[in-house]
């Protein structure tokens, strides 16, 4: 992915499905993002590290999407933001691309989260699937891994509807709500392999 200004990036991104937009989130999206993260803030809690205090305020969330910018900008992170096309309920999801990797590796880690009023409908699964075409496809990555708790049925049920594959299982993998947990370690890989381009 070419570098570009992070202040024309906020529309270079815009996936949709039958249900969903999703796209790279914009320093006025600010407070939809705080609202949403308040609101699901004690059902996100076991499944998510431990934040301050201060990361709940308009000004961290706004310095947050911006950082999120610059990152994309430099290649290295494309953090998304998911809406209810239909409704147009202000963020009801977020899709994180992290950790991205090129040379030998050319892979990232995926994190997401749904509202707590959405779950269980669908909704996280179809936004990952086009949110992971277009990873694959513009992103140009080899290998998306995904990792969950055990007692995350959930997120284990989403993952395999998408095509992950179980690789492993990690003791004391992450310091999540409080406490150092287990998570299964799964990946996908490029269906078209011939996208990749690792350079020499």
């Amino acid at each position: 992915m070419r570098s570009a200004p992070a202040s024309s990036l906020p529309d270079a991104i815009r996936i949709e499905t039958e249900r969903t937009v999703v796209r790279l989130g914009r320093e006025t999206d600010a407070p939809a993002l705080l609202e949403h993260l308040v609101q699901n803030r004690a059902y996100h809690a076991p499944w998510e590290p431990r934040v301050r205090e201060d990361f709940y305020t308009l000004d961290v969330q706004r310095r947050a999407l911006a950082l999120r910018l610059c990152e994309f900008a430099e290649g290295r992170s494309a953090c998304l933001l998911v809406f209810d096309r239909e409704h147009d309920v202000p963020v009801i999801g977020r899709v994180n691309f992290t950790q991205i990797v090129r040379g030998a590796f050319h892979g990232c880690v995926l994190g997401y989260a749904i509202d707590r009023n959405h779950e269980g409908r669908g909704y996280m699964t179809e936004a990952l699937r086009g949110a992971l075409e277009w990873a694959f496809a513009e992103l140009r990555l080899h290998r998306i891994a995904a990792n969950y708790r055990p007692e995350n049925q959930r997120s284990e049920r989403v993952l395999e509807k998408l095509g992950f594959v179980r690789e492993g299982y990690a003791r004391s993998y992450l310091y999540v709500d409080g406490r150092w947990s287990d998570h299964v370690l799964t990946a996908l890989t490029n269906p078209h392999p011939e996208r990749v381009r690792v350079e020499r």
